[in-house]
This record gives C-alpha cells, structure tokens and sequence, in this order.
C-alpha cells in the first residue's frame, strides 16, 4: 500500500504538482484531424486546465486560453481567419503563439501604435502525426514529437477511438502492469456476463497463469503472461507487451517485422490521458495493413468515434451487453475504484510486481524532472527520432 502522501503524489496532475509538472513534459493526443474537419474550435481540457484548440483558415492549429484579453469573450466562439483566430466580440486576431497580432478599431485610430504587440494569451505548441492531434504544456525548449511506429508507419490505414472516464489517469494505466486481470476480468468475468445475458459462453477464454514476467527496456517495461499450458517460447511469454512510459500500453504487431502481423491486424495503442485529477481521456487507435494499390489514408480522414463509457443503468445494475467487450469490463474495473483509488487501503501480492516496478519508474522520473532533468522518452536529437519501434506480441497467436 501507498502513504495518502504518495498517492497524491503520483495522481495530483494539477499545475505545479510533481506529477502534473512531469506530465506536462510530454505530447498527449487532444482532438484529430477528421474531429477538425467539421468545426475550427473545440473545448479542450487537461492537466487541468481549460483551453480552446483551433484551426485557422491556412490549416494551422493553435491551442489557446478559454477567453478574450479584452472583454473575455469565450473562444470558443471565435472566428478562423487566415493568419490565427479573431474574437467574435470586437475582431481582436491572435496567432498560434497568443500573440494578438490585429485589433481592427485600435489600429484605424492609430494605425501606428504598438498596443497589440503588448497582447498576448495564454498558448501552447500543437503538431498533427498520424491523423492525431497533439498538445505540449511543458517548459521550453519543446521536445519532439516522438514519432512512435504505429504514428508514422506509411502503409497502414489508422481508426481512433475516445473515451472520458471518471477516474484518475493512475488507475487506468497501473491496469497495464497488472497481469492476472486479463486471466479473470476477459476470462472468467466475460464468460459469467455471457451467463447473465444468457448467451453460450466461448470455450478457451480462461487461461491459467504459472507466473508473471516483468523487464525495464529503454521506453519503459515489458509485461509478460506464462500461462500453464504453454511453453516459453509462446509470443506472450518470449515477446511480451510493451508499456511506453508514462501512460501508454502498445499492443499487438511488431514494428520491425510486419510479416507476423495477423491478417490485417498491425501495431495499436491504449494513451491514458490526464485530464484532471479525477477525470481521463481513453485514446485507442490501431493500425492495419493498407489494402494493396489503396491510396495512402490522408491525416484528416483517420475515422474517429467517442464511445460512451458503460456504467450501471438506473437501478445501479450492471448493463451486461454493454460491457461483453474487452475496454468496458476495463473501464468497469478502473470507474469502480472511485475518482481517485485510495492505495492506502490496498492489499498487493505477488503478482503486483508490474504495478510495484511502474510506481517506482514514475518516482524516480519525477524526481528527474524537479532535479531539472529530462524524464523517459523525451526526444531532442531529430536524427534519433525517426522510426521509434519495438517488439510486441503476435496478434496471430494471441489465443492459440
């Protein structure tokens, strides 16, 4: 179990929190490229902070304050213009920087004065990679995007996925260190909801453990299954799953030998999102192999969906078709441990080594980040950050 002490340390995400402030030194997905095709504003909140992200006419996007430094109209409301955003309210023009760069009254009265050169709001860097949308509200200098395999593969076809979860982003990561859930939660569990909803249950879907395997790698850990019933050699054992620090988990496909993808299945991710502290968004997005003489898919038509999260209906019943799919009955182990879990009040054993070693790696890298150290995965060398791959487990034999 954690002190009360060390759980607010690893979940507050605030501004000026240890957590928050390491955090902040990393990209995270807020919108994408097809969500922005209908619209040139959108609310956007994270690391607690509310923000309007927007696309100008030239196809530029900036990610700026909720409100106007005049009369503080909300920006959301604001109108695209070709050089930034321009306040609705009076015309005030600001660019990707925050900086207001035309007031339309104040320069017909006095076309020389520098008054918008002293105006500027409250912005933050934003870069589109693989038809996602991403958002840096750290220190300067800005690092680089990593460009992670499943972001900049040429010959797949993407689709992402969102969910809001009313849960801390801890909970929903520390799932991915944690081995024995895929055992019961997407074994035995999934065949007691095919009980409930009077369906056959599937043969083959639990498996039995004989132990657990975790190794720190240069982008994080690698979690291992060793089931009874299978030899060492077997992907889940020998390939293992890859967990990128902080807050993604990398499944199926392998970055290097695209030969042993299953069928069309390619390289996907699960990002843990910090929203505040009691709130994160669930990002999905997968890979597949792009059909043969297909056009390359353009960034701006990544098929995008918000998937409610599944929760209990009005007599606080479970809703058993709603969670007969791997993510609800993970949404439904991670909302159900409260906004924030207490960790006081946990008991681990054995098999919690992934979660132990994880808390461990988040310790020393926010003490990295307060030492004034770059944390895990901060890349500045473009040369070294071209093509971020890594091995991952077969899809193909994921059952057999």
């Amino acid at each position: 179990m954690l002190t009360a002490e060390q759980n607010d340390l690893y979940t507050r995400v605030g501004p000026g929190t240890p957590c928050g402030d390491l955090m902040r030194r990393y990209w995270h997905p807020i919108s994408t490229g097809s969500e922005m095709k209908n619209h040139y504003t959108e609310p956007v909140r994270l690391l607690g902070e509310d923000l309007v992200l927007y696309k100008d006419r030239s196809g530029t996007y900036g990610l700026v304050a909720t409100q106007c430094a005049h009369r503080r109209m909300g920006m959301i409301y604001a109108m695209p213009d070709e050089r930034g955003l321009r306040c609705s309210y009076h015309g005030w023009l600001y660019d990707e920087t925050g900086q207001c760069i035309e007031q339309p009254f104040e320069e017909a009265e006095d076309p020389e004065g520098r008054f918008k050169q002293k105006v500027r709001i409250k912005a933050y860097p934003v870069e589109a990679v693989g038809g996602l949308i991403f958002a840096y509200l750290g220190p300067l200098p800005v690092p680089l995007v990593p460009r992670w395999d499943w972001l900049v593969m040429d010959d797949v076809v993407r689709d992402a996925e969102y969910t809001e979860l009313p849960a801390n982003w801890l909970q929903c990561q520390e799932n991915s260190l944690d081995s024995l859930h895929v055992e019961w939660l997407h074994g035995h569990f999934a065949n007691y909801i095919e009980e409930m909803k009077g369906a056959p249950v599937r043969p083959g879907r639990t498996r039995t453990h004989a132990k657990v395997g975790f190794d720190v790698f240069e982008y994080g850990i690698y979690k291992r299954h060793g089931y009874a019933d299978a030899a060492d050699e077997h992907t889940r054992w020998a390939d293992g799953h890859p967990i990128v620090f902080p807050n993604t988990l990398r499944q199926f496909g392998d970055g290097f030998d695209r030969e042993r993808w299953g069928g069309n299945a390619g390289p996907g991710v699960q990002i843990r999102v910090p929203i505040d502290d009691t709130h994160t968004g669930h990002w999905r997005v997968r890979c597949y192999r792009r059909p043969e003489g297909a056009d390359p898919q353009a960034p701006d038509d990544v098929p995008f969906k918000i998937t409610p999260i599944s929760m209990l209906d009005d007599r606080g019943q479970p809703e058993w078709d709603k969670i007969d799919y791997t993510m609800p009955q993970d949404f439904s182990a991670w909302w159900t441990q409260g906004e924030i879990a207490d960790r006081t009040q946990e008991v681990l054993g054995r098999s919690d080594t992934g979660i132990i070693l994880f808390r461990q790696m988040l310790d020393e890298n926010i003490k990295l980040v307060q030492d004034g150290g770059d944390p895990m995965n901060t890349f500045r060398d473009p040369t070294k950050n071209v093509y971020l791959g890594m091995r991952t487990e077969d899809a193909r034999v994921f059952n057999a």
